[in-house]
């Protein structure tokens, strides 16, 4: 097993590795930026390293830093989270070129599946089902039209390096191409240092729900069941459970052997997920694949009763599956807190944590890396803990989180709790009768 594993992240995913490797017996090493060195995961760890300034650009994402890094604390892998280099193959490439395990996806695998054009025809050559659109990247606005007019409008122009709701625009008229096609690319550029695009066709009201895979080095995989992601605002995941209330159990089954079929025709190793677009018919389609863990993986954990980042740890080591297929038995549902203002267009919100109670009892479970006293960065995301619920019941699940939102305190800055706390009272919630449109009549 590894010695040491170096931790490329930062916030809550930093301290959520540095438990599990604690729990494992694995030394850990923090990385951090100069707005972070009051943050939590620097203290837990065993070691840390300044790697820049604040600029994602110059810390986070600067690969020879942690490198550099790695190599001064002696460190055997490195764990990268999710988010920043977590789908960067050439980040993979340089940790293999070093000697040191890049706990993730192969350099091949994330440029197979990582790249979104890339990866739908993968998926189509292995008979998964996937949405109607461009075969591989959209090459000029010319062929934009023609693929578009032929698919049908409404389309979706997608980054095929995107990912966080960048670089895609939905075009519902042939007149409004041209500026969806513009601005995607710009953003995607701006985002991703690519601006390939290709097209799909907008499926209407859907439900987005994925499927938690594993893989290992002998070509063995399995599901963890469901994920219900649909709650979400400009492509962004807000609210997640498990398992969906709009699944059957004939879908789950055939979604589920998609997604093994899916991790095994790319032969997959290590965790991931298959992320469908499903339609009020029940018709699944391929979306995309993320090889990496998710920011909503605790809920699976909560139903499945074992740790997603050890497993992924050990398979990293070549350790082989022992599991199968698993279909939840409990319910579980994770709300996103943010520092942001759910009143005044969900405005970013950074600053100081004056005062900080989190709730606790049977059944909750929190991710977080905020304390009192502690400075929000306005550098980063504006995610500050994940609230996790579970019961035997959606319902409990439900009137759980009710309760858990009502004694989450965090004064001195703005939160998204209040938003969490009206969508769990909203009906349409409560019957399970939600889409990926849920945000667009919702209102404060």
């Amino acid at each position: 097993m590894f010695k040491k594993i170096l931790i490329a992240n930062r916030g809550e995913i930093a301290m959520r590795l540095i438990g599990t490797c604690k729990e494992m017996g694995i030394q850990t090493v923090a990385v951090y930026s100069k707005a972070d060195d009051e943050s939590l995961h620097v203290r837990f760890a065993d070691e840390a390293v300044c790697i820049g300034p604040a600029n994602i650009a110059e810390s986070y994402l600067k690969t020879s830093n942690i490198i550099a890094a790695a190599e001064i604390t002696n460190a055997d892998a490195i764990h990268p989270g999710y988010g920043f280099l977590s789908e960067n193959s050439k980040f993979s490439k340089i940790c293999d070129e070093h000697k040191i395990k890049f706990i993730g996806a192969s350099p091949e695998m994330i440029d197979k599946m990582g790249d979104k054009s890339s990866a739908k025809e993968t998926m189509k050559k292995a008979g998964i089902p996937t949405i109607p659109g461009s075969e591989g990247i959209v090459e000029s606005l010319e062929d934009a039209q023609k693929i578009s007019q032929k698919t049908g409008y409404p389309v979706m122009l997608k980054a095929s390096a995107g990912g966080g709701g960048k670089g895609m625009r939905i075009v519902r008229k042939p007149k409004d191409l041209l500026k969806a096609w513009d601005q995607a690319r710009q953003e995607s550029k701006s985002a991703f240092g690519n601006d390939d695009m290709y097209i799909e066709k907008f499926i209407e009201n859907p439900r987005h729900i994925e499927i938690q895979i594993i893989g290992d080095s002998k070509g063995g995989a399995c599901h963890l069941s469901e994920r219900d992601c649909s709650i979400q605002r400009r492509h962004q995941k807000l609210i997640e459970e498990t398992p969906s209330p709009f699944m059957t159990e004939k879908l789950r089954n055939a979604m589920g052997d998609s997604a093994v079929k899916a991790a095994k025709a790319v032969k997959y190793e290590g965790v991931g997920t298959i992320e469908f677009l499903v339609d009020k018919n029940k018709k699944f389609y391929f979306m995309e694949m993320n090889t990496r863990i998710q920011v909503e993986h605790p809920i699976t954990e909560q139903v499945i009763g074992y740790d997603l980042i050890r497993e992924q740890i050990k398979i990293a080591n070549g350790e082989i599956l022992s599991g199968n297929n698993y279909f939840p038995k409990l319910c579980s549902i994770e709300c996103r807190i943010n520092a942001e203002d759910p009143f005044n267009d969900f405005m970013p919100n950074p600053g100081r944590i004056l005062n900080l109670h989190l709730p606790g009892g049977h059944g909750i479970r929190i991710d977080t890396h905020v304390y009192s006293g502690y400075v929000i960065p306005p550098n980063y995301d504006s995610l500050i803990a994940k609230l996790i619920t579970t019961a035997q019941t959606r319902e409990e699940a439900i009137t759980k989180m009710e309760r858990a939102l009502d004694e989450f305190i965090i004064e001195g800055i703005k939160t998204t709790i209040p938003f969490h706390q009206k969508v769990m009272s909203h009906p349409d919630f409560r019957s399970g009768k939600y889409t990926t449109k849920f945000m667009d009549t919702f209102e404060m």
